[in-house]
C-alpha cells in the first residue's frame, strides 16, 4: 500500500470515528432529554389522578375513568394504578393492568419514586401519603410521538453519516493525491536522471516547505556527485595520458636498442633512461594507490603518536643517500616545551612530509628546502621554504588537484599527484596544508596538525 493510500484511509478512518462519536452524542443526549421529559409528564399524570382520587370524593373511579379515556392530553396507552398499603389495586384506569413483581413494588416504597421502561412501554411509580397511609400511584404509557422521533433521528443521523464518509473518501484520496503530486514529479524527474544526464536539477519551487527543502538537499547531493564524476573522469584521464607517456618512452628506447648496434657505453646510458622512467612509472603508480586506497577507505588506518622531528630527519636521510647534492635544513621553535607528537598513521605522515620536502628541494635552483616546526595553542605548524620558481596566484587554488602543475614545474619531473595526496592525508588528519608564493619571500608551504 503506498502512502497516499495509506493517508487517505487513516484520513477516512479518523474522519469516520469522530463522526460516529458526534452522531451517538446527539442520539444519545436526545434520548435522555426525552427520557426526562416523559418522566416528567408521566408524573404529571400520577399526581393528577391521587389527587382526584383522594380529594375529590364526590367523583367516582368510573368517572375517572371515563375522563381518562376522553382526555385530550391524555397519553398514548396511558394507565393509571393505584395500590394500597398491602399492594392491592384500589384504582385502575384500563384493562391491560401491567404485572409488577412484589420485589418492583417494594422498591418503590424504598426510593419514593421509580422510572423504567420495558420494551416501548415507560413506567413512573410514586409513593402518595394519604390519611397517613402509603400509597402507590403508577403511571404508564408508550412515548408514540417521542420514539418515532428517536427514531428519524437515527436515521437520519445514521444516513448524514454514511453520506458524510463517502464526501470524505473522496475529498481524502482528492487531497492525498494532490499533496503527493510533487513526490511524483520528483519521482518522475530522478528517472531521467542518468550518469549522461548528471546536470538536469529538480524543481525548487519558493523553497518554502518540507518537499523543497528535499528537493534542495537533492539538488546538492546532485552537485556533489557530478563534480565526483567530473573528477574521475579527469582524473582517469590525467592518469592515462601520464602513464602512457613513460610507457611509451620505454617501448620506443628498447625499439630502438634493439635495431641499433650500440657499443656497451650507449646501451648503458639507455638502460639507465629506462631505469628512471620504470621508476617514474612506479612512483606515479604507488602515488594513485595510495590516493585511491584512502579515498576508498579513510576508516581502517591505525593512529599512534607520531614524533613529527624523528619523521622529518628519517626522511632526510633518505633524500639525501638518493640525491647527495640536496640541502635540508631542519629547525626546532626554541620555546619548544614539548615533544612535536601528534596523533595519526606514521606511513601516511611519511609520505605527506616526503611529498613536500621533496618538492621543496626538486623546485629550488640550489636545491635547498628549509624545515621549521613550532608549536602554537596546541597546533602544531610545519613550513617548507624554498627559493625556487614563483607560482602565479591563479595556480595556487588548483596546485592540490590530482595532475594540475603550476607553470613553473614545466622542466621538472612529475606528475601532479604527491600534492593532492598529500592534502588528503593532511585532511584525514584533521589539519590543513596551504601554500603562498611571491617573488621576495619565495614559495613556502605550512601544513598544521593538532597536537
Amino acid at each position: 500500500m503506498t502512502i497516499r493510500t495509506r493517508m487517505a484511509v487513516l484520513f477516512l478512518g479518523i474522519f469516520s470515528i469522530l463522526l460516529l462519536i458526534f452522531s451517538a452524542v446527539i442520539y444519545f443526549e436526545s434520548e435522555v432529554y426525552r427520557q426526562k421529559e416523559y418522566k416528567t409528564r408521566l408524573r404529571q399524570e400520577a399526581l393528577t389522578a391521587a389527587t382526584i382520587i383522594f380529594n375529590k370524593k364526590e367523583i367516582s373511579p368510573d368517572l375517572l375513568k371515563l375522563l381518562d379515556k376522553n382526555n385530550v392530553t391524555a397519553l398514548n396507552q396511558e394507565e393509571i394504578i393505584i395500590y394500597d398499603i398491602d399492594d392491592k389495586v384500589i384504582y385502575e384506569s384500563g384493562s391491560d393492568t401491567p404485572n409488577l413483581k412484589h420485589e418492583l413494588l417494594s422498591q418503590i416504597r424504598t426510593e419514593k419514586e421509580l422510572f423504567w421502561q420495558e420494551n416501548e412501554l415507560e413506567m413512573y411509580g410514586i409513593v402518595i401519603t394519604n390519611n397517613n397511609k402509603d400509597y402507590i400511584v403508577l403511571a404508564s404509557s408508550v412515548d408514540k410521538y417521542g420514539l418515532e422521533k428517536q427514531r428519524n433521528l437515527a436515521l437520519t443521523l445514521g444516513f448524514s453519516a454514511f453520506v458524510l464518509v463517502c464526501v470524505s473518501a473522496i475529498i481524502g484520496w482528492v487531497f492525498a493525491r494532490r499533496m503527493f503530486l510533487p513526490i511524483q514529479q520528483m519521482i518522475m524527474k530522478i528517472d531521467k536522471i542518468r550518469a549522461s544526464q548528471l546536470n538536469l536539477r529538480l524543481d525548487e519551487g519558493n523553497k518554502a516547505d518540507e518537499l523543497e527543502q528535499l528537493s534542495i538537499r537533492f539538488n546538492q547531493m546532485l552537485d556533489r556527485l557530478e563534480h565526483a564524476f567530473q573528477t574521475q573522469r579527469s582524473f582517469v584521464s590525467h592518469a592515462s595520458h601520464e602513464l602512457r607517456t613513460p610507457l611509451t618512452a620505454i617501448t620506443g628506447q628498447i625499439q630502438v636498442s634493439l635495431l641499433a648496434n650500440d657499443n656497451p657505453a650507449d646501451l648503458k646510458l639507455m638502460i639507465q633512461s629506462v631505469l628512471d622512467d620504470v621508476q617514474q612509472l612506479n612512483k606515479l603508480t604507488n602515488n594513485l594507490l595510495d590516493l585511491t586506497s584512502i579515498d576508498a577507505d579513510d576508516t581502517k588506518f591505525k593512529y599512534t603518536l607520531v614524533n613529527i622531528l624523528e619523521v622529518i630527519w628519517q626522511i632526510r636521510a633518505e633524500l639525501l643517500k638518493k640525491n647527495p647534492d640536496y640541502k635540508i635544513l631542519i629547525s626546532l621553535d626554541d620555546n619548544a616545551e614539548q615533544t612535536p607528537e601528534v596523533k595519526g598513521n606514521e606511513g601516511l605522515l611519511y609520505t605527506a612530509l616526503i611529498n613536500l620536502i621533496e618538492n621543496g628541494a626538486k623546485f629550488s635552483p640550489q636545491h635547498t628546502v628549509e624545515v621549521k616546526i613550532k608549536t602554537l595553542n596546541q597546533i602544531l605548524f610545519i613550513t617548507f621554504h624554498n627559493e625556487g620558481p614563483v607560482i602565479p596566484s591563479n595556480e595556487l587554488s588548483q596546485i592540490f588537484e590530482p595532475f594540475k602543475r603550476g607553470s613553473n614545474s614545466r622542466n621538472t619531473k612529475g606528475h601532479g599527484v604527491g600534492l593532492s595526496l598529500t592534502r588528503r592525508i593532511v585532511q584525514l588528519h584533521k589539519g590543513q596544508v596551504i601554500v603562498d608564493s611571491s617573488e621576495n619571500e619565495g614559495t613556502t608551504f605550512t601544513l598544521s596538525l593538532p597536537k
